[in-house]
Formats: C-alpha cells, sequence, structure tokens
C-alpha cells in the first residue's frame, strides 16, 4: 500500500497549488523510495521517461521560456513594430499568419506555430496593436474576439494543412483503413486530395479575417457612441 504514497502527494501537492513539475517529481521519488528502488534506479526511470517524452518535456520548458520573454517586453516591442506598419490590420496580419501556418503545417512543420508560442506572445498582441493604431482604445468585447480570430488562424492554418504532408499520422490511418478493405492508396494521392480541401479552408477563413476589420470598426464605433451618452448623461 506503500507505493500508493504518489498517489496521495498528488493529490495533497495539487490540492494546495503548489508547483506542478514539483509534485510529480516528488511523487515519483516517493514512490521509488515505498517500492524499495535505489535512487540510481529511480534516476535510470526519470531518465528514460524524459527521453522517450521529450518532446512533451520540450513544450513544457516552452512555457517558461515564453514567459520570461513576455515580461522583459516582447509583447510591447512586438505592438511596437506593428505600429510602425501604417498598412497593417488586424484583418491583414492573421491573414498573413493564417498563410504562413497552412504552409508551414504543409511542409510538416507544424511545431512552426502554436497558442503557446506563438499566438498568445506575438500574433495576438500585434493584431491588437494594429486595430489600437486605428481606432484607439478598443472595448473588452472587440479584445477578445481578436484573440479568438487569433486563435481560430492558427488552428484553422494547422489542421488543413498538416493534411497535405504525407508523413502526417491522419494520411497513414487512412491508408491503413484502405488497406484493410481492400483499396490500396498512395499517401502521395491521399496528400494531393487534401490540397483542394486546404484551399477551400483559407478562402472561407481569409474572408472572415478580411471581414474581421469592418467588425471591429462597427463595435469601437458602436462603443464610442454608447461612450459619448453616458458622458452627456453625467454632464447634465
Amino acid at each position: 500500500m506503500l507505493t500508493l504514497i504518489g498517489v496521495v502527494i498528488v493529490v495533497i501537492g495539487f490540492a494546495m497549488r503548489f508547483n506542478p513539475l514539483l509534485v510529480v517529481t516528488v511523487a515519483g521519488i516517493a514512490t521509488g523510495v515505498a517500492g524499495h528502488l535505489s535512487i540510481f534506479k529511480i534516476l535510470t526511470i526519470f531518465g528514460e521517461a524524459f527521453v522517450k517524452n521529450r518532446y512533451l518535456s520540450l513544450f513544457i520548458l516552452t512555457l517558461p521560456v515564453i514567459g520570461l520573454l513576455e515580461r522583459s517586453g516582447l509583447k510591447e516591442q512586438s505592438q511596437i513594430l506593428i505600429g510602425k506598419i501604417k498598412a497593417a490590420t488586424s484583418g491583414r496580419i492573421l491573414l498573413l499568419y493564417l498563410f504562413i501556418r497552412e504552409l508551414t503545417a504543409a511542409l510538416g512543420l507544424t511545431s512552426f506555430g502554436g497558442h503557446a508560442q506563438m499566438v498568445r506572445p506575438l500574433v495576438s498582441p500585434m493584431a491588437e496593436a494594429a486595430a489600437e493604431n486605428k481606432y484607439g482604445n478598443l472595448p473588452e468585447k472587440t479584445r477578445n474576439k481578436i484573440k479568438a480570430f487569433a486563435a481560430s488562424a492558427d488552428n484553422v492554418g494547422v489542421f488543413f494543412g498538416e493534411d497535405i504532408f504525407i508523413a502526417f499520422g491522419a494520411i497513414l490511418l487512412i491508408k491503413g483503413f484502405y488497406d484493410q478493405n481492400g483499396i490500396h492508396l498512395d499517401p502521395i494521392h491521399i496528400a494531393l486530395w487534401g490540397i483542394p480541401t486546404a484551399i477551400s479552408a483559407f478562402l472561407i477563413h481569409g474572408i472572415r479575417l478580411i471581414l474581421l476589420d469592418k467588425k471591429i470598426k462597427k463595435e469601437v464605433e458602436e462603443f464610442n457612441a454608447e461612450d459619448e451618452k453616458v458622458n452627456r448623461r453625467g454632464v447634465r
């Protein structure tokens, strides 16, 4: 029963809001000690788990790095950069990111972007800055809409772009399914049939991103009009 001590540590640690990585590490060591494993064996198991799940480990390490960059002014610098480009708008920035994201995913570079490493610290602040430079202060509703469209640009780009890459798992899954049913297809043919879908997705979502600028303008005008009414009532 002592080997279950790790479960208890995890439950208590999460309930007390301790650092998750520290809690899991302590729970793993405690479980190993309770199971009469040597320190060398415990460290070996940790090392093997790290190597087998190195991509997940790198993702976990990415978050603190992005946090440090944001603390050092990454968001502010991206906003300053966009402020120097007069032709930049929220829709155009997100349309460009959608194109880059879908193109790189089609080449197999699915880790090029992402919500944690690109959208949150760079793409979304740049899109917000473009709207602020044109319309001034933005209502919270509009800011949230820009953030949502930034996230959707990443999702649509990688989802439909990766289906063109022949070594992607979904294409291999489709090939395996057809092989089981006596239909033999080459992965390259499956990937080629994903191109029309990817182009359609880009065009459809691209139109939505272009129309985003008009929605932002309308919401800001309505917000300013409502704010002006409130000010007039306050003066009276």
